[in-house]
């Protein structure tokens, strides 16, 4: 009757053993992706500091607030310890100062200037520099100083 030969599905024609087609792995490996992610990380805490106006100064503690940020970078201005004076990280004498400010703020937009000045300088240049920045057309100056400094309440 019908009961004759019968075949193995499980071995081919070769005499191996045939496994069933593999699935797709429906799991996401996320190895690889924290691996990036920790070494982006790594990346921009090495930059940062770097990206900053790189003129070490010792600025005056005070209790004010950081001002809201713009679209164009301010110019900073920096004034060290030694009596220098900074555009940026380009010293400059102080008698072309004016000269410079003027060049500088007929090509930019804004007239925002951040005035960064050690603790250890006399007013009196700060406020030489500060008529400078006027005379060259930077009439939005702001003072850099450290947070954490005493307040007028005494706290």
């Amino acid at each position: 009757m019908a009961g004759g030969v019968m075949q193995r599905a499980s071995r081919s024609g070769t005499g191996r053993v045939r496994r069933a087609p593999r699935r797709a792995m429906s799991e996401i490996n996320v190895t690889p992706f924290v691996d990036v992610m920790l070494v982006l990380l790594i990346i921009f805490m090495v930059a940062a500091p770097l990206l900053t106006v790189g003129v070490p100064l010792e600025l005056p503690k005070t209790a004010a607030s950081a001002l809201p940020s713009e679209d164009e970078t301010p110019l900073t201005i920096s004034l060290t310890a030694e009596g220098a004076v900074l555009i940026q990280d380009n010293e400059v004498p102080m008698a072309e100062l004016v000269v410079k400010l003027r060049s500088i703020a007929a090509e930019r937009v804004s007239d925002k200037v951040f005035l960064r000045a050690d603790g250890s300088i006399p007013y009196n240049t700060v406020m030489e520099v500060m008529g400078a920045l006027n005379a060259g057309g930077f009439g939005n100056i702001g003072l850099v100083t450290d947070v954490g400094g005493p307040t007028l309440t005494g706290e």
